[in-house]
Formats: structure tokens, sequence, C-alpha cells
């Protein structure tokens, strides 16, 4: 939704400055205008359906002695994690993340300092129960 807001803004600043009758244009930029409208337009259809697309192949599944992120629409990617391997896990919040209730969980493996994956746009009490429970169960799984 983001996508479409902000290419929907760029195709009405371009077709402002397409019809606006206090500044002279240069004769190219004039000429131009108009394919650059229909460019954005259609860049930013196609961004915006790809995306809607990309969020519906995310997902992620918490299993007794792992945690597995699968991603992508052309090319697909699985990351599972052993929760033996987890370092840490971190709840990040944007402006708007926290204004909508949601949460990015960032899941830590040992030996990294970057993290393993992330998983964006989860519920914060989602958020949290999934972290809690990595966290509680990273102990409980070294002694099996």
């Amino acid at each position: 939704m983001c996508r479409l807001t902000f290419w929907l803004i760029v195709v009405s600043v371009l077709l402002i400055l397409y019809w606006q009758p206090w500044l002279i244009l240069p004769k190219p930029l004039e000429l131009y205008l108009p394919q650059l409208q229909l460019a954005a337009g259609v860049f930013g259809l196609l961004t915006s359906v790809y995306g809607v697309i990309a969020d519906r192949n995310k997902g992620y599944a918490l299993r007794e002695h792992d945690f597995s992120y699968r991603s992508g629409v052309i090319f697909k990617s699985v990351v599972s994690q052993p929760i033996l391997r987890i370092q840490h896990v971190e709840l990040k919040h944007g402006p708007l993340d926290r204004h909508f209730g949601l949460s990015n969980l960032e899941i830590f493996s040992a030996g990294g300092s970057m993290h393993t994956f992330a998983i964006p746009g989860l519920p914060e009490g989602k958020a949290r129960e999934l972290r809690s429970y990595v966290l509680t169960h990273s102990d409980i799984a070294e002694n099996d």
C-alpha cells in the first residue's frame, strides 16, 4: 500500500507539473512529460502488484528444534535456524509499525553480527509470543 501511495504521489506531481500555468518548462521536458507520467504510473502499478505477490509468498514456521523463514517470488529462499544456534531475538518498530501495532522480528545466530533473517509485519502480540518462545526454548533444547 505504501508503494502504491508513493507512486500515486509521483504521478500526481508530474501531472501538476505538466498542467501548471505559472512556470515555463523546457521544450524537451514538456514534450516527454506525458511519457514520463505513463512510465511512472506503469512502473508504480507493477511494483505494487509485485509487492502484494511477494508478501503472500512470505511465511515462517516455528518447530521444536528450528525456526524457518521462506520468501521470494522468482528466486525462492528458505532459511532455517536451529534454536540452539540463536544468539538473541530483537523486536523493532518503526513509526508506521507502531501506529498499526506491527513489529519486525529479527533472529540473530551465534557467531554472526547481522541477523539471520527478519520477519516483517507481525502483529506485536504474536511477535512478542514468538520471541519469548524462542528465548525460553533455547535453554530447554540444550538438555535434549
